[in-house]
């Protein structure tokens, strides 16, 4: 099955995460399909904390591959809110 989740990467006490389409049999952090976004939980002042390719993402989704929790609760936090 093709799962949508994080890769943590950066060095230790200071994480980075890309967000990836990956099979699910795969170590977090070994191959994968595609890169489709980034996490840094760590950013301060105007950097960018949060990228997602929502267009990428919903074409996985469309073709059947799942979201992880985490990736889900971040994308809705990246979401405009309607008015």
């Amino acid at each position: 099955m093709v799962t949508i989740r994080l890769s943590r990467g950066g060095s230790k006490k200071r994480p980075f995460f890309n967000i990836v389409v990956a099979d699910s049999r795969n170590r977090r952090d070994g191959r994968f399909i595609e890169r489709i976004g980034f996490y840094n939980p760590v950013a301060t002042g105007n950097t960018e904390s949060l990228r997602i390719n929502q267009e990428r993402l919903a074409y996985w989704q469309g073709v059947g591959a799942q979201v992880s929790e985490t990736v889900s609760r971040l994308n809705r936090a990246t979401k405009p809110v309607a008015a």
